[in-house]
């Protein structure tokens, strides 16, 4: 039974799946639209999101960075919690992933910050990322500003799940 299967994403509507088989000059065609969930991880969830990674690992960078592409996104990177604010200065963000710890400004100060010098309708979300899963980090990142955490080492799940989040939490 020669055919063509399909897999394709409306934002919206959710993932489409598309199946054609040929079988005896009969052409079946079937089209179906499973519901967008926060949890696909399908390009069908992205959005025009602008993201800021602020990491200064260049392994952890570009390891994020490749799960952002694998979840439909993509983002600018900088090194440091002053890379960061040079970079809101230059465009507006909805998202910053801010590691924690950073040479020259780490991500708290960053946080700190960018909460104090944007006003609230520029302010993106920042989602925490560090390695450091003492009790109480979590308090300070989000004593900082930040809005969200994701322990280190990050999983895709967990990112998508984390980026999901502010597109049902703010209208973009």
């Amino acid at each position: 039974m020669s055919g063509k299967i399909r897999a394709g994403c409306e934002p919206g509507k959710g993932c489409m799946f598309n199946f054609t088989s040929v079988a005896s000059e009969t052409t079946i065609n079937h089209l179906d639209h499973e519901p967008a969930s926060p949890n696909c991880l399908c390009k069908c969830q992205a959005e025009d999101l602008r993201i800021l990674l602020a990491e200064d690992n260049l392994v952890n960078q570009k390891v994020t960075l490749k799960m952002l592409k694998k979840i439909g996104h993509t983002a600018d990177a900088v090194a440091n919690g002053i890379e960061a604010l040079e970079a809101m200065e230059r465009q507006k963000y909805d998202i910053i992933l801010m590691d924690v710890q950073m040479p020259e400004m780490d991500g708290l100060e960053a946080a700190r910050q960018i909460r104090a010098r944007w006003p609230a309708k520029d302010q993106p979300k920042i989602i925490a990322l560090t390695a450091y899963a003492l009790s109480g980090v979590r308090e300070q990142c989000l004593e900082a500003g930040m809005d969200d955490y994701i322990a280190k080492p990050v999983k895709i799940d967990e990112l998508a799940s984390a980026i999901g989040k502010r597109s049902k939490d703010t209208a973009l």
